[in-house]
């Protein structure tokens, strides 16, 4: 699970970030309003620890904001503000759990794992799918018009990452860091190889689904039918 850590305290910001490497987990982390929505908009996270009282912009606005634009990815508000009416507005603003300063980082950790028990909204009996295509990762099938396939676990990781974020231009280093870890050794062409792998299964089973490569940046999940980049 890949983590943005959102807090202007830098030593808690360190400690924390610190722990959380410690229990598996990947952590970016940044100091400031504005700066978060750069993470965010460059990044893609399974789960943001979003300060309230950031300078430039607070937790509230920021959360306001992902929210307006779709961003659907787990909120977990970190804060001294622990009045009844705070965690109202923040749960109101968009945020998935409310956790009050100081916590304790074990009880952190519980709720991070709650929220990765949850069901996304794109999942529904364990199928994730796009436009006709039907994705099953439990045996790693793959359907659509003309049929199905069974794909290797490498393919099936990175399919349902673009699953995951339909109509998102996916970086080549965070589609990378995601699918074969952030300390792995491995070659940018292998990245290449797999998408061609993806591609070929999706001609295969005649789906309107289609990965684009969007030059110098990465790939994107999206319709055959949407033009192409000029």
């Amino acid at each position: 699970m890949r983590i943005l850590l959102i807090e202007d305290d830098e030593g808690l910001s360190v400690s924390l970030s610190k722990q959380l490497e410690t229990a598996g987990f990947f952590v970016d982390r940044c100091m400031d309003g504005a700066d978060a929505l750069f993470y965010i908009d460059q990044n893609i996270y399974d789960l943001i620890l979003l300060d309230r009282m950031l300078p430039h912009m607070d937790g509230v606005t920021i959360l306001k904001k992902l929210r307006d634009a779709g961003n659907e990815t787990p909120v977990i508000v970190l804060t001294a503000l622990g009045e009844v009416n705070d965690k109202i507005t923040g749960l109101d603003a968009g945020a998935d759990d409310y956790l009050v300063k100081p916590f304790a980082t074990t009880e952190l950790l519980a709720r991070i794992r709650s929220i990765a028990r949850r069901p996304r909204g794109w999942q529904e009996h364990n199928c994730l799918s796009f436009l006709d295509l039907r994705y099953f990762p439990e045996n790693n099938r793959l359907s659509g018009p003309l049929g199905s396939f069974t794909l290797s676990k490498k393919e099936g990781a990175l399919l349902e990452f673009f699953l995951n974020n339909p109509g998102q231009t996916l970086p080549r280093n965070t589609i990378l860091t995601k699918i074969w870890g952030i300390d792995t050794e491995v070659e940018d062409g292998n990245l290449d190889n797999y998408i061609h792998f993806i591609r070929r299964r999706l001609k295969n089973v005649s789906t309107l689904a289609r990965i684009q490569t969007i030059r110098g940046v990465g790939y994107r999940l999206e319709d055959i039918n949407v033009q192409k980049n000029p």
